[in-house]
This record gives structure tokens, C-alpha cells and sequence, in this order.
């Protein structure tokens, strides 16, 4: 990973938190997407980690840097070990073809900044 990388994983931070901040105080929709995703997101059936490593599986498939960077996060955060985000991000190539491959080079760059 090169500094351009990092400049960019640390943007996408950036700019989801100013966005965040910005929405939660002025959009009563968006307010109700983050609901939404605790919701989602909470464990029930499924603990949050598990949760967590579908939506890195489903980031690859749609190429989003952005979910990416916020589910590796929370995957770790929540006690997903580097393994398994590997697994997820295998998933999400075999789901995805040939082109989740690019963005599974980039999830690898969002796991080697975390580490």
C-alpha cells in the first residue's frame, strides 16, 4: 500500500463523517437510514460480525471503496478475525466475477490500514 492509498482510505473516513454529521442534523430520511442500519446491523440470528463479513462480500460485488472501508471496520470491530474477511472478500469475487476483483484489491488495502 502506498501513501496514495492510505491519503485515500483516510478521505473516504473523512468525508463519510462530515456527510454523517451534515445529514444526521438536517435529513429526517437519513436519520432514518442509520436507524435502519442499526437495526440491521444488531445482533440477533446473526451476530454483528457475521452481518459485518455479508456486506464486505456484498461491497466487492457492487464495488463500493466506501462500504469497503466502513464494513472491514466493523467487521473488525466486532471480533472478525483477518481470516475471515478474507473468506468474505473471496465470496464476494466469486459472486462477483472477474471484476469484484478490483475491488478486492482495495479491501485488502482497507484490512492492511486497520492492521
Amino acid at each position: 500500500m502506498d501513501s496514495g492509498d492510505i491519503k485515500k482510505i483516510e478521505e473516504i473516513i473523512s468525508d463519510r463523517k462530515m456527510a454523517n454529521s451534515f445529514f444526521l442534523k438536517n435529513s429526517k430520511v437519513y436519520e432514518s437510514f442509520v436507524d435502519l442500519e442499526k437495526k440491521a446491523f444488531s445482533d440477533g440470528e446473526l451476530e454483528k460480525r457475521y452481518k459485518e463479513l455479508i456486506a464486505i462480500g456484498i461491497s466487492i460485488v457492487i464495488n463500493c471503496e466506501s462500504c469497503l472501508e466502513w464494513h472491514i471496520k466493523q467487521a473488525l470491530d466486532s471480533g472478525a478475525s483477518e481470516k475471515q474477511i478474507i473468506e468474505a472478500i473471496e465470496v464476494g469475487i466469486e459472486m462477483g466475477g472477474g471484476p469484484a476483483t478490483v475491488s478486492a484489491r482495495f479491501a485488502l488495502k482497507v484490512l492492511e490500514y486497520y492492521r
